[in-house]
C-alpha cells in the first residue's frame, strides 16, 4: 500500500425535501449575493430551480442566474461566468445540475477569485490560489464533481479537453435529493452508472499499490452496488433507492476513497476526453464504456490476478486457478456484456467514428498529455490506435 493523504472536506446534505436548507446554509458560508449556475430548460420546467431560488429568497440572500451550460463545458461559459460575477460582486457560486455544470461552475469560481483565465490553469501555466465558496445541487448520478477535486473544461478553438485538478475545487457544500435524477433518460442514467464504475475501475486498476486489502473491498462493494441498482434505475427510472445508491456512489467513487492507497492514472478517462473534444455529441460516459473495455483487453496481461479478482469477486466469474488470465478476460467481456445490457455503445462506429478518424485522435491525445499516456505500459501512438482497433 502507497503511503496517502485523503481530504474530503465537502459538506453533503442528502435525501428528499433538503432544497429548503439551500439557503440558511449558504449563508453560514457568509453568502450574500450567489451566481445560480445551470443548464437548459429542464432545471426550470421541473420546478427545482424556483424551490432553489426561494430557498435563498427566504434566507435575505440575492441572486444571479446563468445557464446554458453544455455537455463537455466550455471555457468560453466560464469566461462569462467569470465577468458576471465581477460585475455583479458575486461571493458564492452554486450549480444547479451535473457535472457539466458543477464544472463549469469550479472554472467560474477559480476565475472570479483570481483573476486569471481558466485555462490558464488547464493548460498547466498557473496553478489556482484561492476560489470563491462553490455549493452544488446535484441532478445527474455521474461525475461526481459535486464533491471530487477536479474538473474539466474544452477548449472550443483548440479542440482539446483538460483537467483541472485542486483541492480548491471541492465544494464546501452539495444537496443531493435522489428525487431530482428520475426524470434523467435511460441513455444518460446509463452514461452515469459507467462513469461512476470507471471512477473506481481506473483507481482499481493501477499498477501501483500493492496489497490494499480494505480498499479493495470498498471498491468492490461499490461496483456490485452501482451494477445492481444501475439495472433497477434503467427498469424503472422512479425507483428511489436505486437512484439513491447511483447518487450516493458517484460521489464516494470520487471523492478518492475507493482509491486509497493505489496510484491514480487514469488512462481510460485520458483517452476518451480526446473523443468528446473531436466529436462533442460524445457524451464522456458513451465514450468510455466504448474505450475501457477494449483498453482493458490491451493491458490484462499486465495484471493479471487483479483483473482476475476483479472479475471473480465484482462478476461472478469462476476463478479458473491453473489459467487465472481466462478468468480475467472473462470479466472484461462479462462488464462489456453489462454495458451493452445497460443500453450503452460498446463499438466506435456508434460513436461515429471510424478508422480515418484514428490516427487524429491518437495524436491529439499525445499532445493533450504531452507525451505517451501512462498505464500500465506507456501507451504510444501504436498503443493507442491498437486500442481503437479492439473497439471496433
Amino acid at each position: 500500500m502507497l503511503n496517502f493523504s485523503i481530504h474530503t472536506s465537502t459538506e453533503v446534505v442528502f435525501g428528499r425535501n433538503i432544497e429548503e436548507q439551500i439557503g440558511s446554509k449558504l449563508t453560514e458560508l457568509g453568502a450574500h449575493r450567489v451566481l445560480v449556475h445551470f443548464g437548459g430548460a429542464s432545471a426550470r420546467a421541473s420546478g427545482l430551480l424556483d424551490r432553489v431560488e426561494s430557498s435563498l429568497s427566504a434566507a435575505g440572500l440575492t441572486f444571479v442566474e446563468l445557464g446554458g451550460v453544455e455537455p463537455n463545458p466550455k471555457v468560453a461559459m466560464a469566461r462569462r461566468g467569470i465577468e458576471l460575477c465581477r460585475r455583479e460582486g458575486i461571493d458564492c457560486i452554486l450549480a444547479v445540475g451535473g457535472g457539466s455544470v458543477i464544472d463549469s461552475a469550479k472554472a467560474i469560481a477559480l476565475g472570479a477569485a483570481t483573476g486569471r483565465d481558466p485555462w490558464d490553469f488547464a493548460s498547466g501555466v498557473a496553478v489556482p490560489d484561492c476560489v470563491l465558496p462553490i455549493a452544488t445541487v446535484l441532478t445527474l448520478a455521474a461525475s461526481g464533481s459535486e464533491t471530487s477535486n477536479s474538473c474539466v473544461l474544452t477548449n472550443e478553438d483548440t479542440h482539446e479537453k483538460r483537467g483541472i485538478t485542486s483541492q480548491l475545487n471541492r465544494p464546501r457544500i452539495s444537496f443531493l435529493n435522489p428525487e431530482n435524477t428520475f426524470s434523467v433518460s435511460k441513455f444518460q442514467t446509463g452514461c452515469g452508472i459507467v462513469d461512476i464504475m470507471m471512477h473506481t475501475l481506473e483507481r482499481y486498476l493501477t499498477p501501483q499499490g500493492g496489497e490494499t486489502d480494505i480498499t479493495d473491498r470498498l471498491a468492490e462493494g461499490l461496483l456490485i452496488a452501482v451494477r445492481d441498482a444501475g439495472r433497477r434505475a434503467i427498469a424503472d427510472p422512479n425507483d428511489y433507492e436505486a437512484r439513491a445508491s447511483l447518487m450516493w456512489a458517484g460521489s464516494v467513487s470520487h471523492n478518492d476513497y475507493t482509491g486509497c492507497g493505489r496510484g491514480r492514472l487514469f488512462p481510460v478517462h485520458k483517452l476518451e476526453h480526446e473523443l468528446s473534444a473531436y466529436r462533442d455529441a460524445i457524451a464522456h460516459g458513451a465514450g468510455l464504456s466504448v474505450l475501457f473495455p477494449a483498453w482493458a483487453l490491451y493491458e490484462y496481461r499486465q495484471d493479471i490476478p487483479r483483473f482476475a479478482q476483479l472479475a471473480n469477486r465484482v462478476f461472478g466469474v469462476e476463478m479458473d486457478f491453473a489459467h487465472p488470465e481466462r478468468t480475467a478476460r472473462e470479466g472484461i467481456l462479462t462488464m462489456k456484456r453489462f454495458f451493452e445490457e445497460i443500453g450503452m455503445p460498446v463499438h466506435m462506429e456508434q460513436l461515429g467514428l471510424h478508422p480515418s478518424d484514428y490516427e487524429a485522435l491518437a495524436d491529439n491525445t499525445l499532445r493533450t498529455v504531452n507525451g505517451p499516456v501512462k498505464s500500465y505500459t506507456p501507451l504510444d501512438r501504436e498503443a493507442i490506435l491498437e486500442i481503437y482497433r479492439l473497439a471496433e
